[in-house]
């Protein structure tokens, strides 16, 4: 019975994030049908379970005897509450803690570098990404030259660079890895200010927070900007801007990075959905 209840409780947990819209923050959203799927089956199995556990009360006396002066791994009641608590983990945490939307506190605490922080997110493994979205840690070289050359031959031919949700991370990823190619051309996007202080150089970038698979490669991804004199942000503030990509070197991160010199600059409303995510 309690197999049931937890299996119901997973399908329960996935049709709760889908409907209440926080299943954003946790994966993709082009991975929606991966949380579908699980719910799907989560609901089949609890289904299963329940059959199972009605056929088992006539068996009981039987099993008992069958069984009886022998352990069967987890046979005993401390050892099946144990294997209980951590399946109900999940739920636990899906249910009752609170997501919370990333903004600029996260970068002031972790700082960032280019292109890569070694800041880890609990698996030593995953990298936490800041800036630059870096994307080949999932292919080979040769893969993803490819697809990166594919990338770039949709917008070389343009002065004009429109950024949207839809393409924000692959436009940033090209962006730092071919500089060249969009030198002098018009971008217009849209993020957060962060006031950035290094080295006493002050720096204002305008980033959003992206997810490539799942919340764990999840990173704060943006160009640096030079701002009209005459306007003045503070952090958390978004903006749409409209400016000249060129290339400067950067001190704090001893190269030359993309730059955006800005013309035309607007407060906006904070998006109802703060993140973007990376299509393949």
């Amino acid at each position: 019975m309690i197999r049931f209840l937890i299996l119901v409780g997973y399908s329960t947990l996935m049709m709760y994030l889908q409907v209440s819209g926080r299943l954003n923050q946790y994966i993709n959203v082009h991975y929606r049908y991966l949380a579908i799927l699980s719910m799907v089956l989560s609901l089949v199995l609890a289904l299963v379970q329940l059959i199972l556990w009605n056929k088992e009360d006539g068996k009981k006396a039987a099993e008992s005897h069958e069984h009886d002066g022998h352990d069967h791994g987890l046979d005993k009641p401390y050892q099946r509450g144990v294997a209980y608590i951590l399946l109900a983990l999940p739920l636990i945490v899906g249910f009752l803690f609170p997501t919370v939307s990333l903004d600029t506190s996260i970068v002031e605490a972790k700082g960032f570098n280019f292109p890569l922080s070694k800041e880890s997110v609990g698996d030593p493994d995953v990298e936490t990404q800041y800036l630059k979205p870096d994307t080949s840690i999932y292919f080979d070289k040769a893969d993803y030259d490819v697809q990166m050359k594919q990338a770039l031959s949709k917008y070389v031919k343009n002065d004009q660079v429109q950024v949207t949700e839809e393409n924000y991370l692959e436009l940033m990823e090209l962006i730092y890895n071919y500089p060249s190619e969009f030198i002098g051309k018009t971008i217009t996007y849209e993020g957060f200010i962060f006031n950035s202080s290094q080295n006493e150089q002050e720096n204002i970038f305008v980033f959003r927070f992206g997810i490539i698979h799942c919340v764990a490669d999840s990173g704060v991804f943006g160009l640096l900007t030079h701002m009209p004199s005459e306007h003045s942000f503070k952090n958390n503030q978004w903006v749409t801007l409209t400016g000249t990509i060129h290339s400067e070197y950067y001190t704090p991160f001893k190269r030359e990075i993309p730059v955006v010199e800005v013309n035309k600059v607007k407060e906006i409303q904070e998006p109802k959905n703060q993140y973007v995510y990376r299509s393949f």
